[in-house]
C-alpha cells in the first residue's frame, strides 16, 4: 500500500459495499503517462502559439490548415503515450463494482486503451475525426489535404473534440449528470476542479445523496474542503493502493 497516502479503512469498507461508483478524471491522470496537459508550454514549431488561441471554432474558420496540423502534432504525442497504473487501476476497479461509470475530461483515449468500458468522454477524443458540417464521426477518408475533406459531403474534417466556445455534447453531459446523481461513491481524480461544467459533478453527487465524495489529487483544489476524503498523491500511486487495500492483489 502507498505509505505516503494511507487509505482509510472506512473508505475501503465504503468502496467494498458500494453498488454504484462514479469516477471523474482530469489531465493529471494523463500527465503521468507523459501526455502534456493542455496548458503546458508548446515546444518547437508551436512555441509561439497559445493553445487557447488554436482550440476554437474561430481559429479553425480562420486557418483550418494550422489548426489541423497542430492537432496532428498532438495526436502524435498521444500515440507515443500509454496507459499508466492509474488508468489500469480504474479499468480493474470497474470489474469489481456492479455499476461503474468513468467520466473523463481527457481527450487522449487512454482510458479506453487501458480497458475501461463504461466511459463518458465529456470533451471528445482527439484520435477521432468528424465532419465539420454534419458533426458525425468519419473513419474512412482520404488523408490528403490539411484538413482532409468529408467523403460524404466534401466539408473539411476536424478533430472530434470540444473547442472553447462550444457546448459539450448534450448526451454525454446528461449521462455524466445522471451517473453523478445516482452513485453511492463519487471520485474526483487528477482534476483541478476549475473546468465547468465537469467541476459541478461532485457537488451534484453530494446534493443527490452520494454516501462518499473522494478527491485524489497531489494538490489542493476547490473541491478539497467539501470532500469526505482527500487522498493526496498521484493517481498512479493512490488508485492501485486503493484497489489493493479493497480487493487485494
Amino acid at each position: 500500500m502507498n505509505e505516503s497516502t494511507p487509505i482509510p479503512e472506512s473508505l475501503v469498507e465504503a468502496l467494498r459495499g458500494a453498488q454504484t461508483v462514479t469516477m471523474l478524471t482530469g489531465s493529471g491522470v494523463s500527465a503521468e503517462s507523459g501526455v502534456p496537459t493542455f496548458r503546458d508550454a508548446q515546444t518547437g514549431l508551436w512555441a509561439r502559439y497559445d493553445p487557447a488561441d488554436l482550440a476554437t471554432p474561430e481559429a479553425y474558420s480562420r486557418d483550418p490548415r494550422l489548426v489541423w496540423e497542430w492537432y496532428e502534432w498532438r495526436r502524435g504525442l498521444v500515440a507515443q503515450a500509454g496507459p499508466n497504473p492509474g488508468h489500469l487501476a480504474l479499468a480493474q476497479l470497474e470489474r469489481h463494482v456492479s455499476r461503474f461509470t468513468l467520466i473523463t475530461q481527457n481527450v487522449d483515449g487512454l482510458h479506453r486503451r487501458a480497458g475501461s468500458g463504461n466511459l463518458i468522454e465529456l470533451h471528445g477524443n482527439i484520435m477521432r475525426t468528424k465532419c465539420s458540417a454534419e458533426g458525425v464521426a468519419v473513419e474512412d477518408y482520404e488523408p490528403e489535404g490539411a484538413p482532409p475533406v468529408c467523403p460524404n459531403c466534401g466539408a473539411p474534417l476536424r478533430p472530434d473534440v470540444v473547442w472553447f466556445g462550444e457546448a459539450l455534447p448534450a448526451d454525454a453531459l446528461h449521462a455524466a449528470s445522471e451517473a453523478a446523481r445516482s452513485c453511492d461513491l463519487f471520485f474526483s481524480v487528477g482534476t483541478s476542479g476549475l473546468v465547468q461544467p465537469a467541476a459541478l459533478l461532485p457537488f451534484e453527487a453530494q446534493r443527490s445523496g452520494a454516501t462518499v465524495v473522494v478527491e485524489v489529487n497531489p494538490d489542493k483544489t476547490p473541491l478539497s474542503r467539501h470532500a469526505d476524503y482527500v487522498l493526496r498523491g498521484r493517481a498512479g500511486k493512490v488508485l492501485p493502493a486503493l484497489l489493493e487495500a479493497t480487493y487485494g492483489s
